[in-house]
């Protein structure tokens, strides 16, 4: 319940983001869009280590991707902060543990909550 939530808004910021202009040098919701697919990343790598196989946390970085079609040098720096948020969770935990059970729960309060206030904010 909690995934479809989190992927309900953050269906909600990719449709925001969609109606800004499509050449805006940086979007104002740039660095939420990027600690969004940090978040991402994360629960990639948690989720599956706790139990949950599949790609849907990186099927929702690629409808960021495709929503977005960042510039190359964007699309870096969306990429690397997915990649990020997997790595630094798959360098410390190899074996899921209440502490990494507690990660996932705080991702994805703080990807709802995040996906809702850059809707809200920036959203029609």
């Amino acid at each position: 319940m909690a995934r479809a939530i989190l992927m309900r808004f953050l269906l909600a910021v990719l449709l925001a983001a969609s109606a800004l202009p499509a050449h805006a040098v940086e979007a104002p919701y740039e660095k939420n869009l990027l600690r969004l697919a940090e978040i991402l990343g994360s629960l990639q790598y948690l989720r599956n280590l706790c139990g949950e196989k599949g790609d849907d946390w990186r099927e929702a970085m690629d409808a960021i991707l495709i929503t977005e079609h960042p510039d190359p040098d964007r699309r870096a720096q969306l990429v690397g902060s997915f990649n990020r948020g997997y790595r630094t969770y798959s360098d410390i935990y190899h074996t899921c543990t209440a502490s990494a059970t507690e990660a996932i729960a705080r991702y994805m309060k703080e990807g709802e909550a995040l996906s809702r206030d850059t809707a809200n904010r920036f959203g029609n």
